[in-house]
């Protein structure tokens, strides 16, 4: 009997180290992640071109929504979603290989890869191949009467 107890007694032990570290590790990266999501704005990830557009991710993003026009046909079917653009950066500042890897329909598609063609990036030193996200989100029904 004097053998079980201490083991109990190790058990208990263990459990307890192995709790231990579970809050701290979730406590830094719920603080991590709020931090994020301000400066990022809609998206929550940086886009690795980002950085060589003028002003970053927050002008580049600023760009696309002023640029893009939501697509009558998805406007009239309430059609929202992100529609992901694919393209590489060359060492010249120029997108090659521009094609769209998710379109949620309604002609979303086309305008993100319109849009995304009027990027403007500086010379990066080495070519990027890099992936674009563009939502398409409608705003309440007072709202999308008034932008038009």
């Amino acid at each position: 009997m004097a053998c079980t107890v201490p083991a109990l007694a190790q058990k208990t032990k263990v459990k307890i180290k192995t709790d231990g570290p579970t809050p701290e590790t979730t406590a830094p990266a719920t603080e991590a992640a709020p931090a994020q999501a301000p400066a990022a704005g809609n998206v929550s990830k940086a886009i690795p071109v980002a950085e060589y557009y003028e002003g970053g991710q927050e002008a580049m993003y600023a760009f696309i929504e002023k640029e893009k026009k939501y697509p009558i046909l998805a406007r009239r079917n309430r059609i929202q979603g992100t529609c992901i653009v694919s393209f590489t950066l060359t060492t010249s500042g120029t997108l090659e290989g521009i094609k769209l890897v998710k379109n949620i329909g309604g002609g979303c598609g086309e305008e993100a890869l319109r849009v995304a063609r009027l990027l403007q990036f500086k010379k990066p030193d080495y070519a990027i191949l890099t992936s674009l996200p563009i939502v398409f989100k409608l705003g309440a029904p007072g709202q999308a009467a008034a932008t038009e």
